[in-house]
């Protein structure tokens, strides 16, 4: 099992290594940031100072690191004046980030078939959990499912990876996952071609009914995204009897739990209680945050 933990945060000055623009206002950045990049977990996020203008950081979750080189990846998405203004750093620039930050996702060897499901700016922490299932070789089998409602932030390509329960027309993948030899399949509303149409807990539902019971007994969910989504894939879980990880979306100020403006309620052994994602999370049990 991977043990949950919190690791120090880092203050770097990072070089942009590569900042591509998208379609769908998405972006995708590179920096060199070796102290985040050797601490970082799946579910790590970092906290960016977008422009030196403007002191308030912006929380972006991390997708990919490279340990060796110290490089740190994060798709992100333009939604206001920050992501704006961080969309316009050029390669070469130097920018003030904060981290990682927060409680990450935890990977069980009881349950080698993770199913990890994300929508929108929530699809990198799964390539990042996805990742992580290479570093004990052949010890899980995970199946990743991306949904979003502007186009990919990757040219998707037809898979050569078999999915029980997959339709012979859902058949497009991210081709990073591809070359990683991790199945997976996108869905979305708006007809792109060997997408699902419909969503992403249509395609989990597809999956866990092609498998066996005692290949359902070896499935977490694990999810990023939307909080329509999360309730949906909580909801899905719970019917199947599953364990589930979400990681919740919220806005943040400080980002290192001192102004709680980022709380949500979350039940516990002793009640309900508010906890602060950016510390508390933004990793929780999703039977916590969505109680039957």
């Amino acid at each position: 099992m991977t043990k949950p933990h919190r690791n120090t945060v880092f203050v770097e000055d990072a070089e942009i290594l590569s900042h591509e623009h998208l379609a769908g206002e998405q972006h995708m950045l590179r920096v060199k940031a070796p102290q985040i990049a050797s601490h970082a977990r799946a579910g790590s996020f970092a906290h960016i100072t977008v422009d030196p203008q403007r002191p308030l950081r912006r929380p972006i979750s991390i997708m990919r690191v490279n340990r060796h080189s110290g490089e740190v990846d994060f798709l992100y998405k333009v939604f206001g004046e920050g992501t704006t203004l961080l969309a316009k750093r050029a390669v070469g620039e130097k920018l003030s980030i904060l981290g990682p930050i927060g409680t990450p996702f935890t990977l069980h060897m009881e349950r080698p078939r993770p199913l990890l499901i994300g929508g929108g700016v929530g699809i990198p922490p799964m390539v990042f959990v996805a990742a992580e299932t290479l570093a004990v070789k052949g010890a899980y089998q995970p199946f990743v499912i991306m949904g979003s409602e502007v186009p990919f932030p990757f040219k998707a390509q037809p898979s050569k990876i078999m999915v029980p329960g997959m339709s012979a027309e859902v058949i497009a993948a991210m081709p990073l996952l591809e070359d990683w030899g991790i199945p997976s399949r996108l869905a979305s509303r708006q007809g792109y071609a060997g997408c699902h149409d419909g969503f992403v807990t249509d395609v989990a539902r597809h999956y866990l009914e092609a498998l066996t019971p005692e290949q359902r007994k070896e499935v977490e969910v694990f999810a990023c995204g939307p909080h329509p989504m999360l309730e949906a894939v909580a909801r899905l879980a719970r019917e199947y009897h599953l364990p589930c990880q979400v990681s919740m979306e919220e806005f943040m100020a400080c980002g290192v739990g001192g102004c709680a403006g980022c709380t949500i309620e979350v039940q516990t052994d002793k009640g309900p209680a508010m906890k602060r994602v950016c510390v508390d999370g933004p990793v929780f049990d999703a039977r916590a945050v969505f109680p039957a």
